[in-house]
């Protein structure tokens, strides 16, 4: 297929051609010609009023189904989700059924998937089943494939664990990502511990339940001499701590819903609302913002958690937390987080999480194999039943009216296009 992408304004950092608008045309999957006007008479026209694009996007952290809960997400569904959100490539957790906690199980996630349009990118338990007691054995996963370990969504609470865990890490010049929560702290919930949790009559997690936890990690990481991404910070609390103990092994991310949307969306008993880690504060939710801004935070997740309906209909404390994310991030972040440039939204999607991760990073430039997310800020659209192709609905955004949106995704010789 021949494809003549008309007008873009190109955001890539490290391409000759970052920010300047030029036709880009791509012909058997490589970027066959960059100019201010091409014409082609055989190719897929794609314009639209404010036309950008990047290389791929990629989500670190993504929770999927496949294996054990196909009744969530499938990974045939995932990397719909996920082409359509913008994304090329995913680094998946290992929260299935069974955990990816051995080579085997790795080396199904990428055979399942190595014809998907979307790269998998699969990520490592720490911990056997992901039950934070015995060490997995990371060497032969890493040769497996896995780029980075982690026990996903599941915080390890012993010290002693953890810190083997970086120590093994350090081996292979492997990364671990861990989500720092004390559970004995957040009295077993997902709320934040503030004026809605108050006003609601709910327990709720304290802001210390992270902070505790992330004090622990830094020094653990600092007595190992490893390489650690505290995966999506919720407080301006856990902020300030990783500023002040910055160093070049140590890196954060933050879920999209923290930087757009706070306690107040929950009080409602929204349990689509109901996330791990919770919504927090205005002020936590500045504190995340800036530090995007401020290349203090180097990665924004979609903290996509596919959630069936039957655990997100329960009565509010009961509901099982996540939320859908990889269709909506960017949408969600043009519209709520106003305050986030495109070019630096596109750096944490694009070549922040490859750089942490040692994935080889796509340019755009001729002859170069085309890795291309295409979209447009100013567009606005419904995320609503017509648009989701994952196999879950929980979002908090659920036939809500968005701005910006991704138009489509080339991968070398295929692609996706939605409607717009």
């Amino acid at each position: 297929m021949t494809i003549l992408l008309k007008n873009a304004l190109i955001i890539a950092a490290h391409s000759q051609h970052h920010n300047t608008r030029r036709d880009i045309l791509i012909q058997n999957g490589k970027i066959n010609k960059i100019a201010s006007r091409i014409s082609s008479d055989n190719a897929k026209v794609i314009s639209s009023d404010d036309l950008h694009v990047s290389i791929g996007w990629i989500d670190v952290g993504t929770v999927g189904g496949e294996p054990g809960y196909e009744h969530r997400e499938t990974l045939t569904t995932l990397t719909a989700a996920a082409a359509s959100g913008g994304y090329t490539a995913i680094a998946l957790f290992p929260n299935t059924l069974p955990v990816v906690d051995n080579k085997s199980s790795v080396q199904y996630i990428i055979n399942s998937t190595k014809d998907h349009l979307v790269d998998y990118h699969p990520i490592g338990a720490i911990s056997k089943a992901g039950a934070g007691e015995e060490i997995t054995e990371m060497i032969d996963m890493k040769k497996a494939g896995a780029v980075a370990f982690s026990d996903g969504q599941k915080t390890v609470s012993k010290s002693g664990l953890m810190l083997m865990a970086l120590q093994y890490a350090k081996t292979t010049d492997a990364l671990i990502i861990h989500t720092p929560q004390d559970n004995s702290l957040s009295n077993g919930n997902t709320i934040h511990e503030g004026e809605v949790s108050t006003s609601l009559g709910l327990k709720g997690s304290p802001v210390m339940s992270e902070s505790l936890t992330l004090d622990r990690d830094i020094q653990l990481l600092q007595y190992s001499d490893s390489k650690l991404l505290l995966h999506n910070l919720s407080s301006k609390s856990s902020v300030e701590r990783v500023t002040e103990n910055k160093d070049k092994k140590l890196f954060s991310s933050v879920s999209y819903l923290n930087l757009c949307l706070t306690e107040d969306a929950i009080s409602n008993f929204d349990s689509n609302a109901k996330v791990n880690p919770p919504l927090r504060s205005e002020d936590d939710r500045q504190a995340l913002t800036k530090a995007v801004s401020g290349g203090k935070i180097e990665i924004i997740t979609s903290n996509h958690t596919p959630v069936e309906g039957d655990l997100k209909k329960m009565e509010f404390t009961y509901a099982t937390p996540g939320a859908i994310g990889l269709q909506t991030c960017f949408s969600g972040i043009i519209t709520h987080a106003t305050k986030i440039s495109v070019l630096k939204i596109v750096q944490c999607l694009t070549t922040n999480p490859r750089k942490i991760l040692d994935i080889e990073i796509p340019n755009i430039e001729v002859d170069e194999v085309a890795d291309l997310c295409i979209f447009d800020p100013s567009i606005s659209w419904t995320f609503d039943d017509s648009s989701n192709l994952s196999k879950s609905k929980n979002s908090p955004f659920w036939n809500q009216k968005l701005k910006g949106k991704v138009i489509g995704v080339i991968k070398s010789k295929s692609s996706h296009f939605n409607n717009y």
